[in-house]
């Protein structure tokens, strides 16, 4: 009758056991979770931010630059024409090139930043593994 209630009793706290352990590890899937997405998210704000400075920065150096070949030319629209053929040209290299040169780096960014690890949530795995042999 002892051998039953000592066995009865282990496989309660294996069960016990097994339940915290399962609880821990649906928490740490959550916060990973929320960290890996928080990290995407920040990052491609910061991304849109640059790209809309950068495009602002762009805007006014192009105007610029079709005035002066506008002034050259002694023709105001034909500078503007002039830049705006290039950058036909250079929308039309993009479009070739548009998995090379963006769909690819945008994926890696994104790819990189979902499966890096973090050193503190492998510690705390570790130690909650540490902690079932007690």
């Amino acid at each position: 009758m002892d051998s039953t209630t000592n066995m009865a009793k282990s496989v309660e706290k294996l069960y016990e056991k097994a339940k915290k352990y399962t609880e821990t590890s649906a928490e740490l899937l959550a916060l990973n979770t929320v960290d890996k997405t928080a990290d995407v998210l920040s990052s491609l704000t910061f991304i849109v931010l640059l790209v809309i400075v950068v495009a602002m920065f762009t805007l006014f150096i192009n105007v610029g630059l079709s005035l002066f070949l506008g002034s050259l030319l002694n023709a105001y629209y034909l500078g503007f024409f002039i830049v705006s053929a290039f950058y036909l040209v250079v929308a039309l290299i993009l479009y070739v090139y548009k998995d090379k040169l963006i769909k690819t780096p945008v994926a890696n960014l994104i790819i990189e930043k979902l499966l890096k690890s973090k050193n503190s949530a492998s510690k705390v795995f570790d130690s909650l593994k540490e902690g079932e042999h007690d």
